[in-house]
């Protein structure tokens, strides 16, 4: 009994021991904060120019002018930048020459382009003015809802660096002094001289005595009509006009001059301007093109000393002057004298049209020529001439709109109803105008009451 109570407290007594010996749970290891990687550091003005790549005039201009250490320093700047296409933009020679005399102009052009603070986007409103760093200011405006910094639009805003901010501009920009500079010598008369493609135009300024007048201070804008544009006018009118040119030529040079400087940008469509002849123009968006009165403006704001010059395809006239030069013949007389129309004449003549298409109106005629006729089966004409108050009088009047309807305002798929009581649908087809199935040859032949149109086949209204 005391052995087997010996070995229980020896083995209880081990127990302990093991137990003793075992070794302590380890306390949870703490896992050390992850630490942030360090943000880049920015880049100042000069070191992001580098980097964006569409700077590299910018950036050896400014090295050229010794301004990069400037730039690179504390600031803050704000720095409006040309990009390259912007410099490779101004005249020929120009850049080689800023860069062979960099303390010069250079200097005072790029440092024009800086101001002291960092002036972000928002901040930006119409007709704000701020000095710059050469010292003059410059101003900021709102046109059709995109910044501009003088004439140059912001086509980039807030790319910040550590010593400011850029603003990317499409155009290089110029202090006031270097702007007159910059201007152009030669006035409204000397460019057209030079330019060429207006010798009408001159000769005619030149026989109203209007040389002296134009090559003034204005400033002026002046709508100039190309050679072709004076060609196109009836034959003979140049002639009349140059051996009175104290009469209608003087009006009619005087109503394509603006007093002012009006660019391109200003031109709205409705807008109505005095011209110095007195009467008023109205300019138009027609098909995404300017338009004055009915003339396209084909070429704009080509700047001279005292103006700016836009390029039109065809002579306006002052109201007097053009109700004066309106046909004498209605639509009739106008296709009798026209001929190739001999089949409709003497279809209207026996249809009793004659007197119709003779009055007011105004009308719109599209006319077959007399091969359309002719290309009708056998016997059609015999058998519509022998019953003009039927069919004749039908087809005849489904070839007449009512109203005065220019080509210009034709347009793909457009459906009028004619003065027989059906429609006819327009269409261009490869590039060609039709109406119904036939081909429109001839347009905008105008008459005292109307227009004609001529077509190459004879149409026909839908069946009763």
């Amino acid at each position: 009994m005391k052995k087997y109570i010996v070995v229980t407290l020896l083995l209880s007594l081990t127990l302990i021991f093991a137990a003793c010996a075992a070794p302590a749970t380890p306390e949870p290891t703490a896992v050390p904060a992850p630490t942030e990687a360090p943000m880049p550091e920015m880049m100042n003005i000069v070191e992001t120019a580098v980097a964006a790549g569409s700077f590299n005039t910018l950036v050896a201009a400014v090295s050229a002018a010794g301004l990069a250490d400037t730039l690179a320093g504390e600031g803050p700047f704000t720095v409006f930048a040309p990009t390259d296409d912007a410099f490779a933009a101004l005249p020929d020679g120009t850049i080689d020459a800023l860069l062979a005399d960099p303390s010069g102009d250079l200097t005072q052009i790029l440092l024009y382009h800086v101001l002291s603070g960092k002036v972000m986007a928002e901040a930006v409103t119409d007709g704000l003015e701020v000095e710059t760093l050469q010292g003059s200011m410059v101003k900021f405006s709102i046109v059709d809802g995109k910044p501009m910094i003088n004439d140059a639009m912001i086509v980039t805003t807030d790319i910040e660096a550590s010593n400011g901010v850029i603003h990317v501009i499409d155009a290089v920009i110029l202090p006031p002094a270097e702007e007159e500079a910059a201007m152009p010598e030669m006035n409204i008369v000397e460019t057209a001289v030079a330019a060429g493609g207006f010798d009408t135009l001159v000769a005619a300024v030149t026989a109203a005595n209007l040389v002296d007048a134009l090559s003034g201070e204005g400033p002026f804008t002046v709508f100039a009509p190309t050679d072709d544009a004076f060609a196109a006018l009836p034959e003979g009118t140049i002639d009349a006009l140059l051996a009175d040119p104290s009469g209608d030529l003087t009006q009619i040079l005087l109503y394509h001059v603006l007093s002012g400087k009006v660019m391109a940008e200003a031109v709205a469509d409705g807008l109505e301007v005095e011209t110095l002849q007195g009467s008023n123009v109205m300019f138009s968006i027609v098909d995404g093109k300017p338009m004055i009165n009915g003339a396209t403006i084909i070429a704009t704001d080509i700047e001279a000393s005292n103006g700016v010059i836009h390029v039109i395809d065809a002579v306006i006239l002052p109201p007097a002057e053009e109700e004066a030069a309106m046909p004498e013949m209605n639509i009739v007389e106008t296709a009798v004298a026209a001929g190739g129309f001999d089949t409709l004449v003497a279809a209207v003549t026996a249809a009793n049209l004659v007197d119709a298409l003779s009055g007011e109106g105004p009308f719109t005629v599209f006319a077959p020529t007399d091969e359309a006729f002719a290309a009708l089966p056998a016997g059609t004409i015999d058998a519509l001439l022998a019953d003009p108050s039927g069919d004749l009088t039908q087809i005849l009047l489904y070839h007449v709109l009512s109203g005065k309807v220019m080509a210009e305002a034709v347009a793909d798929g457009l459906e009028v109803e004619t003065l027989q009581g059906s429609n006819v649908m327009f269409s261009i087809v490869d590039g060609k105008p039709m109406i119904n199935g036939a081909t429109i040859i001839a347009t905008d032949i105008e008459a005292s009451n109307g227009v004609i149109h001529v077509i190459d086949a004879v149409i026909t209204p839908p069946a009763e």
